[in-house]
Parts: structure tokens; C-alpha cells; sequence
């Protein structure tokens, strides 16, 4: 028997290190493929953020639509100021973005610059021009066309014959809203023999009541209280979240209606919405999501995009508490007046003397 211990043991330390062995290999962990990485959509903001319930909201609106669709994974970098613009379009590339979108107008030089040295990437401008680059697709909005149909809005709404307008910084995309305004009450002066007049905006001049930026609200209702005094009860802030500050007027004053801009005022303050007459829309969330889905397809070409009422990238809409309290022939004007914008028998472009 004693003999028989050592070969025991022996046996026994075998089965051990074989028992071990199998579980070893049990255990090792199976091969896994590498993931492929995910499109990657990336958007870069001037001022204001993806919860300003305006212009870069909208947007954003675009990529969350993209994001449940495709998967595509979506990143975002605001811009405090001009100084910030390029270094956020060179940290996307770095990333490695598939899509970059410039988000204002005046992003338009950075990101031409970026997308000249880095031909491999796909760059959009929202409210700016592509100078003819592959790469590079720039979109714009004929405003004026949903801001002439709000302006025609306006004249037939207003009890006191004056409408107001302020804006935030004096540049094109800006300034359209208001020629566009200031055209769409002329035509309702000449249908109806009225003078209703305009407040905070001189089309030949092309000036008038600014901010200076599109963030202080308090500027906001410093413009609505001054407009309000002067008799106007229907104001369109082109001013992104500035305009915030013209509904804490009306709620406080319980008076005064507000023709929103870019996008639906009255779902984006919902709780404000008896002070939101209507909205000029500008579809820049179908805009972003196209550009997106032709990214992944393959089919995307740089170059310009114009949205327009006949193509459904630009319009009006009747704020949602006020649905039901249009006149029923004032509707049918603008109807008409949008059928003749589209077809060219009206135009909705201010004309200027050269």
C-alpha cells in the first residue's frame, strides 16, 4: 500500500493540471469581430445650441431624424464667437466625420477653407454658398417667400395697423425676413385699400431695429416693449432665442402677437403659444437629413440648394392656438398669394434701385 501512494498522488496532481487545462480552454474567450464604426454626422453651431428652439435647434432636428433612421452617430460643437469656428471644424476632421455641417452664415469662410484642404470630407453650409467644390454643398432659403405670406398674415390680423420687426445682426439671411415682410403687407395695402405700415424695418435702406447678436433676450424685450409702445401688436423678432424675450413681454402685458421665424414657434413654446400668431419656416431639418441620407448612399455632390415654397423647404405656418381663428377668406388670400409666388406671377423679392 505504501507504494501505491506516490503513483496516487501522482494521478491525482495529473487529473488536476488536466482538469485545469480544460477549463483554460473552456474559458478562453472567442474571437470577436472588430465593429464596424458607426457614419458619423457631426454639425458645427455659431452662437446657440441645440436647445436654442430656433435656427441650430432645427438643424439638430435633422440629425436626430438621421440618428434614428441610419444609426448614425451625431456630435455637436457650439461656437462662442468667430474665434471658434475653424478650430471646431479641424477637431470634427480629426474625429473623423463623414458629414460636417457649418450651421450659420457666418461659418461660410471657415468651412469653404475647410473643406478646400481636406477634399475627403463632406462639408454642408446651412444659410451659406459652396464656391463650386465637390465636397461641399451649400443650402440657402428664399425666406422672403414664407415671411411675404406671414406679412400679408399680419396686415389682416392687426388692430392697430402697425406691425412691428427687429432682428438680430444685419446680414442677408437676416434681412430677408423683413423684405420679405414688408413686401407681404404692401400686397395686402393694395388688395385691400388699407395702410397698414411697418415698424423697425426700412427695405430701401436696408436697416433698421437690431440687437447685435442672437442670444441676449433682454435686448429682446427691450425692441418689444419699445415696438409695442409705438402701437404695433404684431412682431416678428428675427433674432433666434432673442425672441424668447418678446413672448415674456406679451405673457406679462397679456397683449401683443408674435410671428415666429425658422422654425414652429408655438410647439417650441407650447406653453406661450396664444402669443404665437404663425411662423416662417425654414425646413432646415429635411435639408440636413437629406444631405445625410445622400452621404450614406453614395450620392452626394457638392454644389448649392435652394429652399423655396414650391420645393417645401420654406412656408408658413398658423401657430397652433390660432388654427381655428383665421378668417376663412383672409386663408384663402395667402393660399392664392403662395400659388402666385410659386408660379412667378408675384414676386416676393424686394426690388432695389440700382
Amino acid at each position: 500500500m505504501k507504494k501505491l501512494f506516490p503513483v496516487l498522488a501522482l494521478l491525482i496532481v495529473a487529473a488536476v493540471v488536466l482538469t485545469g487545462c480544460k477549463a483554460a480552454a473552456t474559458e478562453a474567450p472567442e474571437p470577436t469581430e472588430v465593429p464596424v464604426p458607426a457614419y458619423i454626422a457631426c454639425q458645427v453651431s455659431d452662437t446657440g445650441g441645440t436647445d436654442d428652439k430656433s435656427f441650430n435647434q432645427y438643424a439638430w432636428v435633422g440629425m436626430e431624424n438621421a440618428e434614428d433612421e441610419f444609426g448614425a452617430d451625431i456630435r455637436f460643437l457650439e461656437s462662442t464667437g468667430e474665434a471658434d469656428y475653424e478650430p471646431n471644424l479641424n477637431a470634427f476632421i480629426e474625429e473623423g466625420c463623414d458629414l460636417i455641417f457649418g450651421v450659420g452664415f457666418l461659418l461660410n469662410d471657415a468651412t469653404t477653407a475647410a473643406a478646400t484642404a481636406n477634399s475627403d470630407v463632406s462639408f454642408v453650409g446651412i444659410d451659406h454658398w459652396s464656391q463650386d467644390l465637390p465636397n461641399y454643398l451649400g443650402s440657402f432659403y428664399n425666406i422672403y417667400e414664407g415671411t411675404m405670406l406671414a406679412g400679408y398674415l399680419a396686415a389682416g390680423m392687426t388692430e392697430t395697423g402697425i406691425v412691428g420687426v427687429y432682428a438680430g445682426i444685419n446680414i442677408p439671411p437676416v434681412t430677408a425676413f423683413s423684405d420679405g415682410f414688408y413686401l407681404g403687407i404692401q400686397a395686402y395695402n393694395e388688395a385691400h385699400g388699407t395702410d397698414v405700415k411697418l415698424e423697425g424695418w426700412d427695405p430701401v435702406a436696408q436697416d433698421g431695429l437690431f440687437t447685435g447678436d442672437f442670444f441676449d433676450t433682454d435686448k429682446g424685450r427691450t425692441m418689444t416693449e419699445a415696438l409695442l409702445d409705438a402701437g404695433a401688436d404684431i412682431i416678428m423678432p428675427v433674432a433666434g432665442p432673442v425672441g424668447a424675450g418678446s413672448l415674456a413681454v406679451f405673457e406679462e402685458r397679456d397683449a401683443g402677437l408674435l410671428v415666429g421665424v425658422d422654425t414652429d414657434w408655438s410647439a417650441f413654446y407650447p406653453d406661450q403659444a396664444q402669443y404665437v400668431l404663425a411662423s416662417a419656416m425654414k425646413r432646415m431639418d429635411l435639408v440636413v437629413y437629406d444631405a445625410i441620407v445622400a452621404s450614406i448612399d453614395g450620392t452626394f455632390e457638392g454644389g448649392n440648394f435652394t429652399g423655396t415654397l414650391e420645393n417645401g423647404r420654406v412656408g408658413m405656418t398658423v401657430g397652433s392656438a390660432w388654427a381655428d381663428n383665421i378668417p376663412a377668406d383672409l386663408m384663402a388670400e395667402i393660399e392664392a398669394l403662395a400659388a402666385d409666388i410659386i408660379s412667378g406671377d408675384v414676386s416676393a423679392v424686394f426690388a432695389r434701385e440700382e
